[in-house]
């Protein structure tokens, strides 16, 4: 395919830019194989590129019979923007290209496969977190080792062709622990607490297992179990709607259901969202009205939920030293949620930008989150249009790593700029990290040799001064958040970001920054002032010392 045969009128003058926040703006547009571009000559007027990936609705009103209009385009990134167009012509053209180029089906046609770097790649991202690096100090002991026995994906077709298990554990009671539970998704270790619990995650057992018994699966979490009296099994899922494992046969693991949500289905998180981005963009209403539609879309709801779920886990490793098999339907949405929420109270590692990246890369990208299907659409798409494998899973934990970040910012290395990085990017990007499925799927196009990984992007230093966070202090402790409903704070940087102006918000925020960065060089000055100080002091001292020893 080219890309020329879908763009009937590549250029085209006097098209009026319409946003959300800023007055109209003409200026001419044209549209590439990747992007939507729409520059001015009015001064101070920045010009707009737009992946077309990035659209998820594209929405056309003719003002008037054989005339142009509007084309409404709804983004992935929240925003809402107009294109007005006075030909009729060149409006229908406009509106069919944008509408075939931002549903492209194949992932190869995707801007990152043509993207080339402008700039110095210092590191690999695509190889910085690999499993064997990631969990190293497990495997220099003598009790886990890495299995291949997935290098063909046909154990596991979503999990990685590398995995970490106990050596005790052979290759064939993997594939029998694997044919037992949902897709493949035998139990995996997430993290390993600084008591010596374990963290595990998995889907549920299948329904063909249909309670039988897998004595291979018994044995993995026996091992966890250790010298444990007791595990815990999370289930993240619909109470009632999950298959589970038999007590008789796991009768040192006691059950939990800390379900997220009433969620027949992965969709019913993507229509939440809708519902409350569709408050966020309606300013008509009024207070009262609003507030009550923010609460009927049950986000809030939702993130409060994950994090309730997250510290019963993370109380179960912490405070009682057991081991936690965490899973929910297929081991995929929730319950990554939940093993990567822990992980962020528990480990202060994960708190850092590296130690976000590497997390985001265990829990979410090697572990076979299908982000490609999860986000072929988004809120803006009309529930009877999109596919119900859509979700808004990623968006939900992202929210709740914000609602820490709030409770705790001075335990952060990274800002919240950083987690509105993270959700553009999984949406729509240059780079090819969040493109994919599994790693059979980027096997299958070769991602790692066609595209650029967006971690070598963030980890470049003048990128990264613009993620950290000025109020870092390190905290090597565990953070505790509230889960009460009062403790919430809807996310507004990014949910209102382009229905309210936020130049104040930002103004402040880069004063804070300025003061905490001159307090910071204030208290360093003071430091190197007292040490001169002190070393001057021992010097006198000892100048009459010497002076009295001679007389």
């Amino acid at each position: 395919m080219e890309f020329a045969e879908l763009i009937a009128t590549p250029k085209l003058d006097g098209v009026i830019l319409h946003t959300q926040t800023s007055e109209p703006v003409e200026g001419t547009l044209c549209i590439t194989g990747h992007h939507l571009i729409l520059s001015s000559r009015r001064e101070g007027v920045q010009e707009l590129w737009l992946l077309h990936h990035a659209i998820d609705v594209v929405e056309q009103k003719q003002t008037m019979p054989q005339q142009g209009g509007l084309i409404t385009l709804k983004c992935k990134d929240l925003r809402i923007i107009s294109l007005e167009i006075n030909q009729q012509l060149e409006f229908l053209n406009v509106a069919k290209s944008i509408e075939q180029l931002s549903k492209l089906n194949s992932q190869q046609y995707l801007y990152p496969f043509f993207y080339r770097p402008m700039y110095t790649i210092l590191e690999d991202g695509y190889t910085i977190f690999r499993c064997e690096l990631e969990f190293a100090k497990l495997l220099a002991t003598d009790e886990w080792r890495i299995t291949h026995i997935n290098r063909d994906f046909s154990v596991c077709p979503t999990y990685g062709a590398k995995l970490v298990v106990p050596k005790s554990i052979t290759d064939e009671e993997i594939i029998q622990s694997a044919a037992f539970r949902d897709g493949g998704r035998f139990p995996v270790i997430s993290y390993r607490h600084d008591n010596g619990a374990f963290l595990l995650r998995s889907a549920q057992p299948s329904s063909a297992a249909n309670n039988k018994r897998c004595r291979a699966d018994e044995a993995i979490l026996n091992v966890i179990l250790g010298r444990s009296k007791k595990g815990f099994i999370v289930d993240t899922w619909s109470k009632g709607k999950s298959n589970s494992e038999t007590d008789q046969h796991y009768n040192q693991w006691r059950k939990v259901t800390r379900s997220i949500g009433n969620l027949p289905h992965v969709s019913n998180i993507l229509h939440s969202f809708s519902k409350l981005i569709e408050a966020c963009n309606d300013t008509s209403c009024s207070t009262d009205k609003w507030f009550d539609r923010l609460e009927n879309s049950n986000w809030l709801t939702l993130v409060l939920n994950s994090l309730n779920a997250a510290c019963v886990v993370a109380q179960c490793l912490d405070q009682e030293g057991s081991p936690c098999l965490v899973h929910g339907s297929k081991g995929m949405d929730s319950t990554l949620i939940v093993t990567s929420l822990v992980q962020i109270i528990l480990n202060p590692d994960c708190r850092t930008v590296r130690g976000i990246q590497a997390l985001i890369e265990r829990e979410w990208i090697q572990a076979g989150f299908p982000f490609a299907t999860r986000h072929k659409y988004s809120c803006y798409t009309p529930s009877q249009t999109r596919q119900k494998t859509s979700a808004s899973t990623f968006v939900l934990f992202l929210d709740s790593v914000y609602q820490l970040h709030c409770q705790f910012p001075f335990s952060f290395e990274f800002n919240t700029q950083m987690l509105i990085l993270l959700y553009e990017h999984s949406f729509f990007s240059s780079y090819g990290t969040f493109l994919g499925d599994s790693e059979r799927e980027r096997q299958a196009i070769k991602l790692h040799s066609r595209t650029t990984s967006l971690w070598s992007y963030l980890n470049r230093p003048d990128v990264l001064k613009s993620l950290l966070n000025p109020m870092y202090e390190p905290n090597q402790g565990v953070i505790w958040p509230s889960v009460a409903p009062i403790s919430l704070e809807l996310w507004t940087e990014l949910y209102l970001r382009w229905v309210i102006d936020q130049t104040q918000t930002k103004n402040m925020f880069h004063q804070i920054q300025a003061l905490i960065t001159r307090e910071k060089e204030m208290r360093t000055k003071a430091v190197k002032l007292r040490n001169e100080l002190i070393a001057l002091t021992k010097e006198y001292n000892e100048t009459v010392v010497n002076e009295t020893e001679n007389n």
